[in-house]
């Protein structure tokens, strides 16, 4: 399987945990630990069920995988998430050495819905880190898109 068909399959299952993460009560946000095209750990988005406004997707999957595998070097390790990962996410994937970040939504999407303005707080980070991992930004980005617009439409003003 070449390697773009790769990161949309398991895109859609980042993006299908985000919605199960919307139907438990918390924010639609997803994230699948992969290595050697398997995967070995997924997280949603738990800050509501959790009462932990740090527990992001992406940055309880980190926790949680390293805390349960003993290990803090995720080099060999991609990251798929259904949007792009915030500046706390994305400092726990400098400090873990992950390997490669493929996401679908653009924080800069999420901003547009949310009215605030756009940044992209990955690259920001990558940017002035030591480690860098290797990003893909905006696979099967309309399905990204629509999640976070079906749920901040709703929850803008809650």
């Amino acid at each position: 399987m070449d390697l773009k068909k790769q990161d949309e399959r398991f895109i859609m299952q980042a993006i299908s945990l985000a919605e199960a993460s919307k139907n438990q009560g918390n924010e639609p946000f997803g994230a699948i630990l992969v290595k050697d095209n398997t995967i070995v750990f997924t997280n949603e988005n738990q800050i509501h069920t959790k009462s932990d406004p740090t527990f992001h997707a992406e940055h309880g999957l980190i926790r949680e995988f390293c805390q349960k595998y003993k290990i803090t070097d995720l080099s060999e390790y991609t990251l798929y998430s259904s949007c792009e990962p915030c500046f706390m996410c994305s400092g726990a994937m400098v400090w873990s050495k992950l390997g490669r970040l493929v996401f679908s939504a653009y924080a800069k999407d999420l901003d547009s819905i949310l009215g605030e303005k756009e940044e992209s707080p990955c690259l920001l980070v990558f940017e002035h880190s030591v480690w860098k991992p290797q990003v893909s930004g905006g696979v099967l980005r309309d399905k990204g898109v629509q999640i976070l617009k079906d749920y901040f439409s709703d929850h803008k003003d809650k």
